[in-house]
């Protein structure tokens, strides 16, 4: 941007994985017919009393300490008012005030560099439900079975500059969430999503320009596109010496336009007071102790002991790390085999292209952390070639079995005879004259065609190394 700084700040609503709802015993299964986990509570029937679920206010908590929040003793809930058809009780719970967790921080990894987004607050709220239009019917349904479900908000400050900072923030703050194990993560069930406050300002000025927010955008693409979308846009509006209207826009995958949902609130237009029925939340100091000491080893520090512990580029274990599950498959795997370099090179090529190719996780994987190894020692000790490694390994990843035995059963252990090598050396110089009497003439990347010869020849089983050694004994 040569004139307007952009500011962005993020609101995301993650999804607790807990069995119950957040004040009442209704099961929070995604996928169930609808109203089918509804009780009196979740519904809003008058004269039902709601209770905390102590385990939602753990997880809470939990994310709080992950980003480095102050942990509030005591917090309070209270009422949001406002009317949707998918909302029972005609007001949200959640909290305004009081809220659990404040003042945390999260640095995300940027090309150039690490950068600081502020976290305002972490509060808890109960999720709407959901309202389902039939043109067939000419109707609208509401199916509560969402309705109750325990959400934590993570507030961030308007500290991010670019769509990419928004998308790496969203990246690096779902993947604490799963490292937490506290949330899903998807983005598409709703379970993980985000509304983004996007802004502009001269360059150089301190007051912030009038902000927009953009609503429930489903997928990190998106989140990146919509809020470039709504760059352009208001730019084009500034440049035109027209104002930008605070409200609340929708984005539009199909045509990639932002458009107007309806006019911006203020925390006054929601009436927030105490909830009368929810006495204020105390914490005990000793259920923070044991809550902190249970917490794992996060993405960052994990991060940097995949530097330290195995040799890793700071990309590689960027990657490895991006997933929970990955860094425990690649930590496995890389203990066993002695080479976490040869490992991490193995999972990052050819194990994450089959579960790309077959649109699976890891943990859904029938390979597991031993045969990687294996894999990687059968390569060391030269009972396969790297060729057959990659010739293999689609078949191992299907099937689950060992690479030793199936390696055996097919006849594909490396050829490490010289003689047998040899043979196949004399046979395919015989059989190129002309490309042995250019190589001698000095055309010498020609030793990748003789080299690829002698592996058809062999079935890719010669050992590489012998090869090399006899083609340039016999060429030079």
């Amino acid at each position: 941007m040569a004139d307007y700084e952009v500011v962005i700040g993020l609101e995301v609503h993650a999804q607790l994985r807990t069995r119950s709802k957040l004040f009442c015993a209704c099961s929070t299964e995604f996928g169930g017919e609808p109203n089918t986990n509804v009780c009196e509570v979740c519904s809003g029937m008058p004269g039902v009393l709601p209770v905390v679920n102590k385990k939602a206010v753990e997880y809470a908590v939990k994310m709080g300490m992950a980003v480095d929040c102050t942990i509030n003793n005591d917090s309070v809930f209270a009422r949001k008012n406002y009317f949707y058809p998918d909302l029972p009780y005609g007001y949200q719970i959640s909290q305004f005030e009081r809220p659990l967790c404040e003042f945390g921080h999260l640095d995300i990894p940027l090309a150039d560099g690490v950068k600081r987004i502020g976290i305002t607050r972490i509060h808890m709220e109960n999720d709407a439900g959901k309202n389902i239009h039939s043109a067939a019917d000419n109707a609208s349904y509401v199916d509560l079975n969402r309705a109750g479900t325990p959400l934590i908000e993570i507030v961030s400050e308007p500290d991010m500059r670019s769509a990419e900072e928004a998308v790496a923030y969203l990246k690096a703050l779902r993947n604490i969430l799963l490292y937490l194990g506290i949330c899903d993560g998807n983005m598409e069930e709703g379970s993980f999503r985000c509304d983004a406050n996007v802004s502009l300002r001269p360059r150089g000025q301190k007051e912030f320009g009038t902000r927009t927010e953009l609503k429930n955008v489903n997928s990190f693409r998106n989140v990146q596109r919509a809020i470039e979308v709504e760059i352009a846009r208001q730019q084009d509006l500034l440049e035109d010496g027209e104002k930008i209207v605070q409200e609340t826009r929708l984005y539009d995958a199909t045509r990639n336009i932002t458009a107007s949902m309806r006019g911006k609130e203020e925390a006054h237009d929601y009436r927030y007071f105490p909830d009368p029925d929810l006495i204020p939340l105390h914490l005990e100091d000793a259920w923070l102790e044991e809550w902190r000491a249970s917490l794992p080893e996060l993405p960052a520090q994990r991060l940097a002991r995949f530097i330290a512990e195995y040799g890793l580029s700071g990309q590689d274990a960027e990657l490895l790390t991006s997933e929970r599950e990955l860094a425990d498959f690649f930590e496995a795997a890389a203990k066993e085999a002695g080479n976490a370099k040869k490992v991490a090179n193995l999972i990052m090529g050819e194990f994450l292209r089959e579960l790309n190719d077959r649109q699976i996780k890891v943990a859904d994987a029938t390979m597991t952390p031993q045969a990687v190894s294996e894999l990687v020692k059968l390569q060391e000790e030269g009972t396969v070639s790297s060729k057959i490694v990659h010739d293999i390994f689609s078949d191992l990843f299907e099937s689950g079995e060992m690479p030793a035995a199936y390696v055996k059963q097919k006849g594909l252990v490396q050829i490490s005879d010289s003689g047998a090598i040899e043979t196949a050396v004399d046979e395919v110089l015989v059989e190129n004259p002309s490309e042995v009497e250019a190589y001698r003439s000095g055309k010498t990347k020609l030793m990748s065609f003789f080299m690829g010869q002698v592996m058809r020849k062999t079935k890719g089983k010669a050992n590489p190394g012998v090869v090399t050694k006899l083609l340039a004994e016999k060429l030079g």
